[in-house]
């Protein structure tokens, strides 16, 4: 086995990272530094550097990247409209090239010879943070311990950890694997792998309630957006940390944004979860409206098609190239217009639109009325249906010489 000096960990304080602080120091007989990213997450961070200083690591950085995360990646895959497989916001996925970029930086600035993490083979997020790592240190080598190590299921980590006394927050019993930042929670594992099972709501929710139990009496609210990004929440100015918070909070209490979906990971296999993203579902249904408005509409029905191969590269973890660039280029010209307000109703996990309005509305009532009006010739129609059916017509007339 290779032999390394420092080894920067991305560590989240989890059933993962907490043993491999010790994994790392047995098997390479190196420094470690662990690292932490603060992407919304609350509590999670609470007591992770003792925790991290007697595991084993030499030190602990905690970064504050909140505002970064909303700015710079939740925003611009809100405005791109980017859900993977028409459904998953894409909460962990944008969080991990944040989360790598940042490892990167102080791994260097530590002299680290190396980076680990705690991703397992089987999922997504190993090829999230290694790319991000390859797009910012290309030479540094990446340690994946269960891509190595002898352990083969969260059971024997568990053993693992309380064979060394190392503070479990989980057990046997709530071992489910989860994800949670600003912008959401994610549940896997446990029950949750057989997609015949009814999910506990009851029992596995944390950010809200289900649809059942929400209130009788619907909520409304008004959200402001500028140029596609929201700025503003029932006439109050919030930037976007504050706007989601106040969001998670409404929508939590309301049932909205639980997910319960079998998706494609990128390795090839299904997997079968369950996403609470409260705020997140109401900022993409009130876009989504603006830009009904707002949007003419051959750029809306591209930007559907940009926004399914935006979804993929965020999914598979392709933040830092090229292509995504160029489509948030794209996207950014779009939203240019994407500007007004957003009225909707909040009742048992459902969003209901009570009403649109932009300075720049492409709609004209005057226009689309069923009433009298003095600006259509309804004679005109019948032209274009004439050239627009011409290929139509001609293909029919062909069929019919030949059938004589």
């Amino acid at each position: 086995m290779q032999k390394f000096k420092k080894v920067a960990l991305a560590y989240s304080g989890g059933l993962d990272t907490s043993i491999i602080i010790p994994w790392l120091k047995e098997n390479y007989g190196c420094e470690v530094i662990a690292i932490s990213a603060n992407v919304g997450q609350g509590a999670e961070l609470d007591g992770l550097e003792e925790k991290a200083i007697k595991t084993g690591a030499s030190k602990l950085y905690i970064e504050d990247l909140t505002e970064e995360f909303v700015n710079d990646y939740i925003f611009p895959t809100l405005k791109a409209g980017a859900k993977y497989e028409n459904k998953y916001l894409l909460g962990t996925s944008f969080a991990r090239p944040i989360i790598a970029k940042r490892i990167v930086e102080i791994a260097l600035a530590e002299g680290c010879d190396a980076i680990a993490h705690g991703c397992t083979g089987k999922g997504n997020d190993q090829v999230r943070f290694e790319l991000a790592i390859k797009a910012y240190a290309p030479n540094m080598a990446i340690i994946a311990p269960w891509r190595t190590w002898d352990i083969k299921s969260r059971e024997e980590e568990i053993e693992y950890a309380e064979a060394r006394n190392i503070p479990l927050k989980i057990n046997r019993e709530t071992n489910y694997s989860k994800d949670m930042n600003l912008w959401h929670l994610s549940h896997e594992g446990l029950d949750l792998e057989d997609p015949a099972n009814e999910p506990d709501y009851d029992k596995i929710l944390e950010l809200g309630v289900s649809p059942m139990k929400a209130p009788d009496k619907a909520t409304y609210i008004t959200i402001d957006f500028e140029k596609g990004i929201p700025v503003a929440l029932d006439g109050k100015k919030l930037n976007g940390v504050e706007l989601i918070e106040a969001l998670n909070k409404l929508g939590g209490e309301n049932g909205i944004g639980i997910i319960d979906m079998v998706e494609n990971r990128l390795v090839g296999m299904k997997s079968r979860g369950v996403y609470e993203t409260p705020g997140g579902t109401i900022l993409y249904e009130a876009h989504e409206l603006l830009e009904t408005l707002c949007l003419d509409r051959d750029t809306m029905h591209y930007k559907h098609q940009v926004a399914i191969k935006f979804s993929e590269l965020v999914y598979y973890g392709q933040w830092y190239t090229p292509l995504r660039e160029a489509l948030s280029a794209f996207v950014d010209e779009t939203q240019k217009t994407v500007t007004g307000s957003v009225k909707l109703k909040l009742y048992k996990g459902n969003i209901i639109p009570a009403g649109i309005t932009s300075p720049y509305s492409l709609y004209s009532e005057e226009i689309a009325t069923f009433g009298e009006d003095n600006v259509y010739d309804q004679n005109d129609s019948a032209g274009f249906i004439n050239l627009f059916g011409l290929p139509l017509k001609v293909k029919a007339l062909l069929d019919a010489k030949k059938l004589k």
